[in-house]
């Protein structure tokens, strides 16, 4: 399926113009970048990239794409027949997905035409925006578990392609699972789900529904002891798969207290080995307020996928230099106030001292020699129209999500305070 119209119309209608007085074949770079965290966030994380690159393969306007813009008259023929003829011939460079970001990090550096390049602005910005505000959000999730695997069980609170966007981007941030099974069969997440609570009202008692249930899929299974009593459900539970039972699942009340007689009554029952997991509407800071209860594992759902509040990460897409008619590079940059952008081409570098992050350096225009000893943050994503395959698929997910523990142990342990505070790292301008 083309993706060439999840765009906005002026895209097309700039690039009809630029055809028209002939700048169109202009060289230029555009950059996708960030001029602020959602407020109180420390850092951001990169997700998406790999889905853009997958976008970008199938980025192509067929007949029928065409038929409706001619139909709609969006552009004239000559422009019609450009789009037909369409095929990314630049080159993308970026930072690798799993990165952490900070306000004005180039996080994709866009080379080619104008118009070739242009083109991409929506559809890399609707991805990018989105898989970034929840891997940020999943980012922090995963800190304040302190260790302890969370699950992605959020598809029923976005849209169904979100869904599975969304469980990647998580899964990138450091979520062990999801239970949204498209995401497991395009993109490689593991997958996990057992039974709700309809399964046990279907039944005659809860006692019959734990005992299908084991039967269908053994004593190691999770059960969901909440839909009347908790304290009746552990002990059905513990009587029907025994004290090998695997895991008990809560999704109701006071988590705290809760949790913490749950555990006293297995360790009684003699089931010392069934881990305890919740769900119920958790986000970051209750995951927090749980690190001293006895809590085995989480589920998250509408608070990751909403990107805890922030389901978009202010991201822009700008035109910071461009060829003259001589072939000399211009740099370029909006001077509107409050949105104002740095005109040039931008080259990353994360300041390390002794293996800790302390500065996000970025050199304007190329130097000869970076003066500061750090990590080059800038990989080649695609090269000459030819996508690098390390990134696609569920390998890509695989190597983003080593990636994303590298970059995040670099951090300073501030970064992971759930308090509002300023970027963790300053970006300064060379």
């Amino acid at each position: 399926m083309t993706s060439a119209l999840l765009t906005d119309r002026y895209e097309l209608t700039m690039i009809d113009a630029a055809l028209r007085d002939g700048t169109a074949s202009r060289r230029c770079v555009f950059e996708l970048f960030t001029r602020r965290l959602p407020a109180g966030r420390r850092f951001g994380v990169v997700a998406g990239t790999g889905r853009l690159l997958s976008e970008l393969a199938d980025f192509r306007f067929g007949e029928p794409e065409l038929a409706w813009l001619r139909t709609h008259s969006v552009v004239s023929e000559r422009t019609l027949e450009w789009l037909s003829a369409y095929s990314f011939s630049g080159s993308i460079a970026g930072y690798r997905e799993g990165e952490v970001y900070l306000p004005g990090s180039p996080i994709l550096i866009v080379e080619g035409t104008f118009a070739e390049a242009v083109v991409l602005e929506t559809l890399a910005l609707s991805i990018l925006n989105y898989d970034s505000a929840v891997a940020s959000a999943a980012a922090r999730m995963v800190a304040a578990a302190d260790g302890r695997p969370l699950a992605e069980m959020g598809s029923r609170r976005t849209g169904e392609r979100s869904a599975v966007a969304a469980a990647r981007a998580a899964y990138i941030a450091g979520f062990a699972a999801t239970s949204n099974l498209e995401a497991g069969r395009t993109w490689g997440v593991p997958t996990m789900g057992t039974a709700a609570h309809a399964f046990t009202l279907l039944h005659d008692s809860e006692e019959e529904a734990f005992r299908a249930q084991v039967d269908a899929m053994g004593v190691g299974t999770t059960l969901l002891v909440d839909s009347y009593d908790i304290s009746e459900g552990i002990d059905t539970a513990i009587r029907v798969a025994g004290t090998s039972l695997g895991a008990i699942r809560i999704d109701s009340g006071e988590l705290g207290t809760v949790v913490a007689d749950a555990r006293a009554q297995l360790d009684a029952l003699g089931a010392t080995g069934t881990r305890i997991t919740v769900t119920n509407d958790l986000d970051e800071y209750t995951l927090a307020a749980l690190r001293a209860a006895p809590v085995d594992s989480y589920g998250v759902g509408t608070s990751v996928v909403t990107g805890s509040g922030s389901p978009a990460s202010g991201m822009v897409y700008k035109l910071v230099a461009h060829q003259s008619d001589t072939g000399e590079w211009l740099p370029v940059g909006k001077q509107s106030d409050g949105k104002a952008t740095v005109a040039g081409r931008k080259v990353p570098v994360r300041t390390l001292d002794h293996g800790v992050a302390v500065e996000e350096t970025i050199y304007v225009e190329e130097p000869e020699t970076l003066p500061k000893p750090g990590r080059g943050l800038l990989v080649d994503l695609v090269l000459d129209g030819v996508v690098d395959p390390t990134f696609l698929g569920p390998d890509g997910v695989a190597a983003a999500r080593e990636h994303h523990a590298a970059a995040i142990a670099e951090l300073p342990f501030s970064a992971f305070g759930l308090s509002r505070g300023e970027p963790v790292i300053p970006t300064v301008y060379i």
